[in-house]
């Protein structure tokens, strides 16, 4: 594949990239949910800056590996073999063994996270005290997470569309909606704790997504986006719901005085 300035006026070079826009916006959601929780651990004034910084070097990550997209592809390449159930012999790649290893982290990383918010505190002003007081650690992990998922939209992305600018393109445009939208994300899911639990659910699904994809299992993610989209809307009712409640008591306890 190489890198070669497409031709704008052709209308297909237009759909592919629109196409592909879309496609990596809606894998960068599960990113931008990360980002907001490990952003959430962070002073408040710190948190917007570091995932500004954490996305832009994931931008710069995903636009090298695409410049190295030959290298990339041939990551698919089968390094180990070993019998597999019923005797089948599986032949795992590098990627297969990035994802493995990715999605462990993200099942282990959320797993303790909703641990901690489980424990009982002795007062809310610990319980709400920023676990990182520098933004080092959360830049990290945000590009190490990205690169896991970059390797995979990477290559769903080589399937669609075989110029690598058109890539390059759709990639920085995806990195700045995740930008615009991962502020907003991040003050609404830290003031929800039932919606934090809900991301950290969500990320422990992608976890074990990514550890069957890694073991050649695919499972449809439209199915996964649905689900979580379901379980949005329910959780959003119940908050409207609490809220509700609670201007009720509140005007009840008014009448009472």
């Amino acid at each position: 594949m190489e890198f070669i300035i497409p031709n704008f006026a052709d209308p297909g070079v237009w759909i592919s990239l629109v196409t592909l826009c879309f496609l990596e916006i809606v894998l960068g959601i599960d990113n931008v949910i990360f980002i907001s929780i490990v952003a959430g651990k962070l002073p408040e004034h710190q948190q917007r800056k570091a995932g500004m910084i954490g996305l832009s070097l994931a931008m710069v990550f995903r636009v090298g590996l695409l410049l190295c997209i030959n290298w990339i592809i041939g990551l698919t390449d089968p390094v180990l073999s070993f019998t597999w159930l019923k005797g089948e012999v599986m032949n795992l790649s590098w990627k297969d063994l990035i994802l493995l290893a990715g999605g462990l982290f993200l099942i282990i990383k959320s797993t303790l996270e909703i641990h901690h918010k489980l424990q009982d505190h002795p007062s809310g002003a610990e319980q709400s005290a920023p676990k990182y007081k520098s933004p080092g650690s959360v830049i990290f992990q945000i590009v190490l997470v990205d690169a896991v998922f970059s390797f995979d939209s990477i290559l769903t992305a080589v399937g669609l569309v075989d110029n690598v600018l058109v890539m390059i393109i759709a990639v920085i445009v995806s990195i700045i909606v995740m930008m615009a939208f991962a502020g907003p994300v991040t003050r609404i899911i830290n003031k929800q704790p039932t919606l934090q639990m809900l991301a950290l659910s969500f990320l422990i699904v992608i976890g074990v997504v990514l550890i069957a994809g890694g073991f050649h299992q695919e499972v449809s993610k439209s199915i996964i986006y649905s689900c979580l989209g379901f379980s949005l809307i329910v959780e959003l009712l119940n908050i409207k719901l609490r809220g509700n409640q609670s201007k009720v008591k509140l005007n009840t306890t008014r009448k009472v005085e």
